[in-house]
């Protein structure tokens, strides 16, 4: 039985077949394909877009989905997080869904259950289905045609899954991340890194603008200073219309966005953003997901 934990955890010639599925799925219409199927999710974090989309795309595949009240379950009585799923796991539920602040937590719970585990997110680590869709938005936009295209991860690298994620799936389909940071939130990495991204905005052919992890960090600095280092952030890494200019380049982001921090509000309007098409493919993409691990075990 497979689990999707990292984009590792797929071929390309998986992936690609999820594409396929994706396509298929993309006019978000109903169909039975997973009928009589029960899918539990199960946040410890907040989510609106994963949340929902997973949400969605299993009732899209007719798929029952209940939804695992965190304050209101037996963990806030001292269960632990490998109880809890090993007695959700006696229930039969077809697969489990799961985000957690902790790296590595939905990994170690496969030894716990008799179904696929998806990882909707864990901590910084990774976030699978999110790399999916992204790569979907990239493919989708170019009609195939991404072996060779620079791709910039702007923003707090150091803190992001959806950087970690796309940092390892991207590459294996021929696109060229340039790592975009200021020293805070840099990353050791092999990929090409800078500080500005003037210093390479005309060789760039998208954006993945992330949001600053505040949850992530340890606050040290007074409120002033907070309000400096905000502002310094917002001149050298938000991304506007006076940056982009007329330049062809595909804006995206994982959302949700901090406007005129991450984005501004007039590049968030503008054709090249693409971040609400991020989450409509989300959905196809996420129902080809579920599709593919909930029926793996009648193939």
């Amino acid at each position: 039985m497979k689990h999707l934990i990292t984009p590792n955890d797929l071929t390309n010639e998986e992936i690609e077949e999820l594409f396929e599925d994706a396509k298929l799925f993309k006019d978000l219409k109903s169909n039975n394909l997973l009928d009589g199927k029960i899918v539990v999710t199960l946040f410890f974090e907040s989510s609106t877009r994963t949340r929902s989309s997973f949400e969605i795309a299993a009732k899209r595949l007719g798929a029952d989905v209940v939804n695992l009240e965190v304050n209101t379950s037996s963990t806030n009585k001292g269960e632990t997080v490998e109880d809890t799923v090993a007695n959700l796991n006696a229930m039969k539920p077809d697969a489990i869904i799961i985000r957690h602040k902790d790296c590595g937590l939905p990994e170690s719970l496969k030894s716990y259950v008799d179904c696929p585990i998806i990882n909707a997110g864990d901590g910084k680590n990774a976030h699978p289905t999110q790399a999916l869709l992204d790569l979907f938005t990239i493919d989708e936009h170019y009609n195939g045609d991404i072996e060779g295209k620079n791709i910039a991860i702007v923003g707090d690298i150091a803190n992001s899954r959806v950087a970690t994620s796309n940092l390892e799936l991207l590459p294996r389909f021929g696109l060229n991340p340039i790592l975009v940071a200021p020293k805070r939130f840099k990353v050791t990495s092999s990929f090409k890194t800078v500080s500005n991204i003037k210093d390479v905005i005309d060789d760039l052919d998208i954006i993945m603008s992330l949001r600053v992890q505040h949850e992530r960090h340890e606050i040290t600095a007074s409120p002033e200073k907070q309000a400096k280092q905000k502002e310094k952030y917002i001149k050298k890494y938000c991304i506007t219309k006076k940056l982009m200019g007329n330049r062809d380049i595909l804006l995206l982001h994982p959302g949700p966005v901090n406007r005129n921090i991450d984005i501004s509000d007039e590049m968030l309007l503008d054709p090249r953003s693409k971040v609400l098409k991020q989450v409509e493919n989300g959905v196809a993409i996420r129902m080809a997901v579920l599709k593919k691990f909930i029926l793996q075990k009648s193939e």
